[in-house]
């Protein structure tokens, strides 16, 4: 089976050329990402294989199912750039990676946390140059902060279950709440509790409409004044604008985020040689309170090596006109 796969880098092809060895799949690796005018590319291929930040609209869906296109096999959990309802409509089938590493974004969170507190960053660029003051590096003690964990799932319980290991108190929000949370001490609170009583808040639930900008304008008031806030889920959760504001008034304290709302222009591409054209971005970046890391929080061996397996085993299902064990229904 020949299958096209949009938007990959070397890594990608790595992986996903060890985890299809002694199979019939054979890749075609298309560098641009998946958009409106770069789906004809698809017009041969029954199945294509997709990432977070490729668009598969309802326009773009269109121009994949007068092709040969049947079946579109996410390599990532997320699939919320995904217009489910016109793909079913079409009889495209979507099947994504339900779970590979949480263990390497609730770490990367983790990382995002204590790099913001301790500095690390500025203190690595300082006595590289020879500087060795201290003065501006001022962190505290993550023994005994309360840190706020929206969304529980996989990665939101291995988050929690590290900050236990902080010492660090724990309150949860979840529609849900997970056994393993609640073994650890956590309370689960209605959010606007949570917001006003966490030092730290991470995110770690999907983006849906209900969620979408759930970091508002509005919860940003309600935060603990000088609460950090970081974001390793969907950048769409924070409306970045208002965490700007939040952020020159001081309700923000420290902003650490691996992901953005408008990332599909900017993130997976060397942009060192050009001029930032998203104002919004570029305005973030002028703060020193904030560390933007560009979506690599899944970004370890073992997380690209289950990706890429998982997405093989789906293109298998696919392939042998088997149900697909993770295919994405219409709600």
């Amino acid at each position: 089976m020949d299958v096209a796969v949009f938007g990959t880098k070397s890594y990608d092809r790595e992986f996903l050329e060890s985890a299809a060895e002694g199979s019939e799949i054979r890749w075609h690796y298309i560098e641009p990402r998946l958009t409106e005018a770069t789906a004809p590319l698809a017009h041969p291929f029954q199945a294509i294989c997709c990432f977070v930040n490729d668009e598969i609209s309802a326009d773009v869906l269109e121009v994949l199912a007068a092709g040969k296109t049947r079946m579109i096999a996410m390599r990532c959990a997320g699939y919320n750039n995904v217009d489910l309802p016109k793909a079913h409509e079409l009889g495209i089938q979507v099947a994504r990676v339900p779970a590979y590493s949480p263990y390497a974004v609730a770490e990367h969170a983790t990382g995002l946390i204590l790099t913001l507190n301790r500095k690390y960053h500025k203190a690595y660029n300082r006595v590289r140059e020879g500087d060795f003051s201290l003065s501006g590096l001022l962190g505290f003690d993550l023994n005994g902060k309360t840190v706020g964990v929206i969304g529980t799932g996989k990665i939101g319980q291995l988050f929690a279950r590290i900050m236990h290991g902080f010492g660090c108190d724990l309150l949860a929000y979840d529609v849900k709440p997970a056994d393993d949370c609640v073994a650890l001490g956590a309370q689960y609170v209605p959010l606007d509790e949570l917001l006003a009583k966490s030092d730290i808040i991470s995110l770690h639930c999907p983006l849906l409409p209900a969620t979408r900008h759930l970091i508002s304008g509005e919860s940003i008031a309600k935060l603990k004044p000088g609460a950090m806030v970081i974001n390793t889920s969907r950048g769409g959760l924070i409306d970045t604008r208002a965490a700007i504001q939040g952020l020159k008034n001081g309700q923000i304290g420290s902003l650490g985020i691996d992901v953005y709302e408008e990332e599909a222009e900017l993130f997976f591409e060397d942009k060192s040689e050009t001029v930032i054209q998203d104002d919004v971005f570029a305005r973030l970046m002028t703060f020193p309170n904030v560390l933007v890391t560009g979506h690599q929080g899944f970004f370890t061996q073992n997380a690209l090596q289950a990706i890429a397996e998982v997405t093989v085993d789906n293109l298998k299902q696919f392939d042998a006109g088997q149900p697909l064990t993770n295919q994405v229904k219409v709600d």
